[in-house]
This record gives C-alpha cells, sequence and structure tokens, in this order.
C-alpha cells in the first residue's frame, strides 16, 4: 500500500493506492496522526484503493475520531466496490461522509 499526503489551507488530502489491511494500517495512522494536530480536517481519495479489511477500517475510524475531536472533518471519496462491500456489512457508511468524486468532497470543504 502507498498513500500520498497532500496539504493545501484547508484540508490534508490523503491518497491510498492498493490494500488497506492489518499489515499496513498501524504505519497508516502513525503517518497520519502527527499532522491532524494542524490539519484536522482531511480527505481520503480511494479511487486507487483495492481492498479493505476490519484494521484497515478501523484505522479509518480512529482517523475519523480524532479529527473529530480536534474539531475537524473527515471526508471519503471515490470508493470503490469491493471496500465497499465492507463498509456496507458493517454499516461504517454511516459515521462517514462519503462523496462520489473527490471534486464533491473539495466543494464540501468550501
Amino acid at each position: 500500500m502507498e498513500t500520498k499526503i497532500d496539504e493545501n489551507e484547508k484540508f490534508l488530502m490523503i491518497s491510498v493506492d492498493g490494500r488497506l489491511v492489518a499489515a499496513y494500517s498501524e504505519d497508516f495512522k502513525e503517518e497520519i496522526f502527527p499532522k491532524l494536530e494542524k490539519k484536522p480536517n482531511v480527505l481520503f481519495d480511494l479511487s486507487k484503493m483495492s481492498h479493505i479489511d476490519s484494521s484497515g477500517l478501523g484505522a479509518l475510524v480512529q482517523i475519523l475520531q480524532k479529527t473529530k475531536s480536534l474539531g475537524g472533518t473527515t471526508r471519503l471519496a471515490c470508493l470503490q466496490p469491493h471496500p465497499k462491500i465492507v463498509f456496507d456489512i458493517t454499516k461504517v457508511f454511516r459515521v462517514f461522509e462519503i462523496y462520489d468524486t473527490v471534486e464533491a468532497a473539495v466543494a464540501a470543504f468550501n
């Protein structure tokens, strides 16, 4: 799995490429958590995320909780069909703001 983090004045844009699974979830959180203190608004571009397991889902939920505790928000964009199944089965989609496109999620920050 690879992540790319871009910052602008309003939020962190984090692109996830590959499988967000147990083998990567701790490193994923450790990479993102320190950045949240300065930028508590996060947009995840999940257009290249091919798979997510319960550990990866847990990492996203922990990031969501952290952003909320800092007065920010976490938005997801471009959730792909296979990962979407996990969101649907676990009903986690109810706690995230999920957008079909990155552009729609960016517009929600404005």
